[in-house]
């Protein structure tokens, strides 16, 4: 007998908390300060003249600019302030010569997209030979058959591991450079 009570108890309970959850993000109520402010109901009622009229909506309207003029200041404070030299800096990047960008994958942030991006859909002098079926594409420098510019899970393959953070690129990819035939590219930057 406790089963079959079990058994039809279970699905009204869940349904009740699936209607407090819908009810919780549905509900017309907002919190604290987020509301427009409404002029109390007695006051509706009775009608008022039109100086308390204008009066509530002076008072309302002085509400919502304080509520903006909150909303519009930022929340949050940069934790690492960069100067504007730094953000605004040009860095020429050499394809013909020694230049190598090294790609650093970090999970969860889109960087399987851009890798694929990088490899597949810049417009290049000479842009990166792609097989079909496989994931691995041959980004060689113009007018060179064996050197690369580009140090990525798409050109070069795991090469410094699953993952590799910027630490281990750092010691690792001159090595895997040389190991490719790659000898001249050794300047990090």
């Amino acid at each position: 007998m406790d089963e079959r009570s079990n058994r039809w108890l279970l699905p009204p309970l869940l349904a009740l908390l699936f209607l407090l959850i819908v009810y919780q993000y549905v509900s017309p109520a907002c919190p604290g300060a987020a509301c427009p402010r409404r002029p109390p109901a007695s006051a509706a009622r009775r009608g008022g003249g039109p100086a308390e009229r204008e009066e509530e909506e002076v008072v309302a309207s002085a509400a919502e600019e304080e509520v903006a003029a909150a909303a519009a200041l930022p929340r949050l404070v940069a934790k690492f302030p960069f100067a504007r030299g730094e953000l605004c800096r040009r860095v020429r990047f050499d394809m013909r010569g020694r230049d190598v960008i090294v790609f650093l994958h970090i999970q969860k942030t889109g960087g399987t997209t851009f890798g694929r991006h990088l490899v597949r859909n810049i417009r290049l002098e000479q842009p990166c030979y792609c097989r079909a079926g496989q994931k691995k594409c041959a980004c060689h420098r113009p007018g060179g058959d064996k050197d690369t510019w580009l140090f990525s899970r798409f050109s070069t393959g795991w090469s410094c591991g699953l993952h590799a953070d910027w630490t281990e690129l750092t010691s690792c990819v001159p090595a895997a450079m040389e190991r490719r035939g790659c000898a001249g590219n050794r300047t990090l930057r």
